[in-house]
């Protein structure tokens, strides 16, 4: 049978698809870029989710004296200090900062230009103050909930409305293919547009069929005919025809994979043999393939666990972004390998950020955190501010160190969205409300 991923990927699809009817979001789009003919080049977006929430008090530290110290004073045993800290490296205004030891490949690329740190970023319905939250004005519902600033982090929206905003990107594109929206993890939210609806492919899987691969080969030809017959039969029963079609669609994914792969030839690049390493090594086959088919937009979604670090934190953390680092630098190298370096843009994405102060050997769920873009046409440096270590200070949304981020999901997403090829007038179509801040634009990309 079909990868069990791709099974379920294909029923959310058809849960989402009538999601929209209901609420009557499909007219949204009539008549705008949707209708557009394809792109004219090849570019690709590649989300890195960090599940459970990654920690970005210990990811981005500042080094200058009085910083430092009030970071130092408020994280307790979780501060960064000496050999668990990088090289320092500097931003625009000569500010020095240091990333997390476990991220020594990621300093290497910050220092060469092609990394983007984009400091206190996360869900926002609107420009928001300590005194705005503090009151209940306009802060998005459910917060510090896994699930639900999942999904909020995923569609781009604080009320999610069934589609992703890697989904909508691809609608807006025009792109329809199969190998549009592809997750090396699990289905994705993130991939799911009103007419884009995402593929998942396990790592080194090309979606083979059980039972076709019997001898002689003839036989199994003729087996597989027989199950594309029975795919086109009509028998009146519209969801067992939508599934027949995404069946259908999946065998056509299946031949397209074995057909191209078997031409590629081996990459020079070393990738890391742990589960982000082989899905980062994954995706560059998949862009490969695609690339090669000729212009057209691809997004991937890949996933890394581990983040909810409430206890035990500083080794973990340590760990999952030294596992990540190794497999994001290998990513890059391939992308410069194949040609595809300015074409392919990645970045990390998490639900929320945690808590300055500690609680025990760990963390606790926070709001706003630091987030990496990497690649060729990125625009290195730092984007945005660090929040001011203060407990109960104007960043903090109680009296713990969770910060109020400054930077909006939405104006992350749009200022890939913009490289990517959205125009500023479709721009609200993939980020509703993104006109609230006073720029969609962050301008970390080239």
């Amino acid at each position: 049978m079909m990868d069990d991923y791709n099974a379920f990927s294909r029923r959310r699809f058809l849960k989402l698809s009538a999601g929209l009817t209901a609420l009557g979001l499909s007219g949204l789009w009539a008549g705008r870029s949707m209708a557009a003919v394809g792109a004219s080049d090849y570019k690709a977006l590649v989300c890195i989710y960090l599940g459970g929430g990654n920690d970005g008090n210990n990811t981005v530290v500042p080094l200058d004296a009085t910083r430092y110290a009030a970071y130092q004073s408020l994280r307790g045993s979780l501060a960064l200090a000496g050999a668990e800290l990088s090289t320092p490296i500097m931003d625009k205004s000569g500010n020095s900062y240091a990333l997390s030891a476990g991220l020594a490949e990621m300093t290497g690329l910050y220092t060469s230009g092609h990394l983007a740190l984009v400091l206190n970023s996360g869900m926002l319905s609107q420009p928001l103050t300590r005194a705005q939250y503090l009151a209940g004005q306009g802060a998005p519902s459910n917060l510090f909930s896994h699930s639900d600033q999942s999904s909020q982090a995923q569609t781009g929206n604080p009320v999610p409305n069934g589609t992703g905003w890697g989904g909508r990107l691809l609608d807006l594109s025009g792109e329809t293919g199969n190998l549009a929206a592809l997750s090396v993890a699990s289905p994705a939210l993130f991939l799911q547009g009103q007419t884009v609806a995402g593929n998942t492919i396990a790592p080194g899987s090309n979606l083979n069929l059980s039972g076709m691969g019997f001898w002689p080969k003839a036989a199994a030809d003729a087996r597989r005919q027989a199950l594309d017959a029975i795919l086109t039969l009509d028998g009146g029963n519209p969801i067992r025809s939508a599934a027949n079609r995404k069946f259908s669609d999946g065998l056509k994914l299946s031949d397209t994979l074995k057909s191209v792969d078997s031409k590629l030839t081996p990459l020079t690049t070393v990738f890391p043999s742990t589960a982000i390493g082989n899905q980062m090594k994954e995706v560059t086959r998949l862009i490969r393939i695609r690339s090669g088919i000729g212009p057209g937009r691809q997004v991937f979604f890949c996933t890394l666990g581990g983040f909810d670090t409430h206890s035990a934190q500083k080794w973990a953390h340590n760990s999952l972004l030294s596992q990540l680092s190794q497999a994001m630098a290998a990513f890059y190298n391939a992308t410069v390998e194949i040609g595809l370096d300015t074409q392919i843009t990645s970045f990390t994405q998490s639900e929320f950020g945690r808590s300055l102060q500690p609680s025990g050997t760990g963390s606790d769920h926070g709001w706003g955190s630091h987030h990496m873009v990497m690649g060729g046409a990125v625009r290195g440096g730092i984007y945005g501010e660090m929040p001011e270590f203060a407990l109960g200070g104007p960043d903090d949304a109680n009296n713990r160190g969770v910060w109020i981020p400054k930077i909006s999901t939405s104006q992350f997403g749009a200022t890939l969205g913009y490289w990517f090829g959205v125009s500023e007038a479709d721009v609200a179509l993939v980020f509703p409300g993104v006109e609230k801040f006073s720029s969609g634009n962050i301008g970390f990309m080239l």
